[in-house]
């Protein structure tokens, strides 16, 4: 008798087990499809908006530089000149 009732609990919930990852299973699948709607929504935009997303529709001359302006910058020179010769000394 308790083999009997150790058997159908085991069946029992071996069912439930398999309810349960059926469900999982499909929940997962919805996520899934969730997901990949959402990706096709931003492909969709992509292709829409395209031309704002490409270098060569955008013109940069006017932030191009004039090589006359380059030479009369002035040159800054370092305050401290980087000199760890007295670090090194020779009489310790």
């Amino acid at each position: 008798m308790n083999k009997i009732f150790l058997l159908v609990t085991v069946l029992v919930m071996s069912a439930f087990s398999l309810e349960a990852k059926t469900a999982d299973s499909k929940k997962e699948e919805v996520l899934k499809a969730k997901h990949v709607k959402e990706q096709m929504e931003r492909e969709k935009k992509f292709a829409k908006e395209q031309k704002f997303y490409q270098a060569d529709e955008y013109d940069f001359s006017e932030q191009a530089v004039d090589p006359k302006d380059v030479d009369t910058i002035e040159v800054i020179e370092p305050e401290n000149d980087f000199d760890m010769t007295d670090v090194y000394r020779d009489d310790i």
